[in-house]
């Protein structure tokens, strides 16, 4: 089941198995505006001869860019609007590079109750291949009554 942009999913709505996805180009200006927004200047982002010379051997995007995809899903998809990060864990798998297409995924896992929280399953892919593993904990607003 998917869930629907924009709209708060709260933890009454949510089941096991629940999962939202969405597709993203990495562009330069992708990677130039998160420099500028985080302060990473890292040259492996930014300057081609230097990331020449790494294993790499081309520009590649910051890592963390790939998990604001998964924050977006959090925040505009599933839970949606209201949802608040509780904790995430994050294994980086592969390099991003520009004009690659990050296919982003979360799925639920587990629910907990007794503290409104949901724990998701979170992948980023590029070509079918895993960038980016993880797992995420959130906090879900309940109904209003």
């Amino acid at each position: 089941m998917l869930a629907t942009a924009g709209r708060t999913k709260y933890f009454e709505d949510l089941e096991v198995g629940q999962e939202a996805s969405m597709s993203r180009i990495v562009t330069e200006a992708d990677i130039v505006a998160y420099a500028a927004l985080s302060g990473d200047y890292n040259p492996v982002h930014l300057d081609a001869d230097y990331a020449s010379g790494t294993i790499f051997k081309e520009r590649i995007a910051h890592g963390i860019l790939s998990a604001g995809y998964i924050s977006a899903l959090f925040g505009m998809k599933l839970p949606g609007p209201g949802a608040i990060y509780v904790s995430q864990s994050l294994f980086f798998k592969g390099p991003v590079k520009i004009d690659d297409r990050v296919e982003s995924l979360v799925r639920i896992i587990e629910l907990i109750p007794d503290k409104k929280r949901a724990r998701f399953d979170c992948v980023c892919t590029v070509a079918g291949k895993p960038v980016l593993t993880g797992e995420a904990v959130l906090m879900v607003p309940s109904r209003p009554r």
